[in-house]
């Protein structure tokens, strides 16, 4: 996750211990610190990480004004207070990534800082030429990629556009009050029977994850904290004493929209009255993102500026899986003559080894290169197979959207 990323931000004022006054400004928060900046000279006051952070708590400062307190290793306590839109709001988001963090690092989820290798001689160098050479191909390859991914991605947005015009079109043509309507009416006893609990149906709808959230309906700022359970047959919103807040059912996504890594707005239209949306935020958002793309591929929308962020993660994840396993059974021969030699082995071969053209450090730089050389390879001729894939769906998903563009219109031109 990148660490300068600002989840969160609020106005509000920060008492200032050394000169025993109140100063205003601005609270952010982001995945590893907290922060404040003063408003005047836009000076950073105060700034801690969230693992040092021993305790936070809602009290009231001079018996009058509501605050809010961290207190953080070596016992240092901070105040804020006059928090926008309130002190509850702000508690609530705080302690929810604060809490998340803790467990994260239990979990053991620390960032390893890659070792760099020196450069080696002429061989080396050889290899890491062609490394870079096919690397610049890989990315050329790459970008072409993306530029299928964003035709692919504005073809299901057409398609899914497209089911939502179906949908109130149907609506618009043989409406629920209609006395000769097609559609079936719901009797009162099937509304009635419908179960009330949140879970209780996780058996037969199917529970996939359920996580901690702060949620709040429509653009309302005030995030109360709750629970979300993404089901096979939709999604189930619920309040901290787990009682059922809202439920969509599957068909009634219309789209889900990712404001950030850790913040999506889900929305369901409507014709005539206001649309039901939530706007949720978790610090476990990642793993929400990555299912709700499998199951609602064609309505998940993702800021521009967001999808460097995931692409990058799902990148450097590939590469770690890449790096990982054995992949230098080409070049095993040398490599064990070369470390064969490089390590004496006896009195003979001691002028052999001061001798040597490739030294230890460079024979494991060079098995390197070739797990990555290796890496970039598979790589590309996956990406290969994937376009040509793309290229073959592309030409009919386009035949079938422009048939149903015409079937809308002249459903539209009936009911004018």
């Amino acid at each position: 996750m990148n660490k300068d990323l600002c989840i969160h931000s609020w106005r509000g004022s920060y008492y200032l211990q050394s000169e025993k006054r109140w100063v205003y400004g601005k609270l952010s928060l982001t995945p590893s610190q907290l922060t404040f900046t003063s408003d005047k000279h836009g000076l950073t006051l105060t700034s801690f990480k969230l693992s040092c952070i021993t305790g936070i708590k809602k009290e009231t400062s001079s018996f009058i004004f509501s605050s809010l307190t961290v207190s953080v290793a070596g016992g240092e306590k901070h105040w804020f207070s006059s928090l926008q839109p309130n002190r509850t709001a702000v508690f609530n988001v705080i302690e929810h990534f604060w809490r998340e963090h803790l467990l994260s690092s239990e979990r053991g989820e620390v960032e390893a800082d890659p070792r760099s290798l020196s450069k080696g001689r002429e061989l080396v160098n050889l290899a890491s030429s062609s490394q870079q050479c096919l690397g610049d191909t890989a990315k050329v390859l790459h970008h072409q990629g993306e530029q299928f991914d964003r035709i692919m991605k504005g073809l299901d947005k057409i398609e899914s556009d497209l089911d939502v015009a179906n949908r109130l079109l149907t609506e618009l043509e043989s409406p629920p009050w209609w006395p000769f309507s097609s559609r079936p009416r719901k009797s009162q006893q099937e509304t009635k029977t419908k179960p009330e609990s949140p879970f209780s149906a996780f058996g037969k709808d199917g529970l996939i994850i359920k996580v901690p959230i702060l949620y709040s309906q429509g653009p309302e700022p005030n995030l109360k904290q709750g629970a979300l359970a993404v089901l096979c047959s939709g999604l189930e919103i619920s309040d901290s004493n787990e009682q059922l807040v809202h439920k969509y059912q599957r068909a009634e996504v219309d789209d889900v929209k990712v404001q950030s890594p850790y913040e999506i707005v889900v929305r369901q239209r409507f014709i005539g009255k206001p649309d039901i949306s939530f706007t949720l935020q978790s610090a476990r958002m990642h793993d929400i993102i990555s299912i709700l793309e499998i199951q609602y591929s064609k309505k998940v929308q993702i800021k521009e500026d967001m999808l460097g962020f995931f692409r990058s993660e799902d990148s450097s994840v590939s590469e770690n899986l890449g790096m990982g396993s054995s992949l230098w059974n080409a070049a095993t021969g040398f490599l064990d003559r070369v470390m064969n030699s490089a390590s004496g082995g006896g009195e003979q071969m001691s002028q052999q080894v001061c001798e040597q053209t490739v030294s230890d450090a460079e024979a494991q730089e060079l098995r390197q290169i070739l797990q990555k050389l290796k890496c970039i390879a598979l790589d590309t001729e996956a990406e290969l197979e994937r376009q040509n894939e793309v290229l073959d769906i592309i030409g009919p998903s386009a035949d079938q959207a422009t048939s149903r563009i015409n079937t809308s219109n002249k459903r539209i031109r009936k009911l004018l």
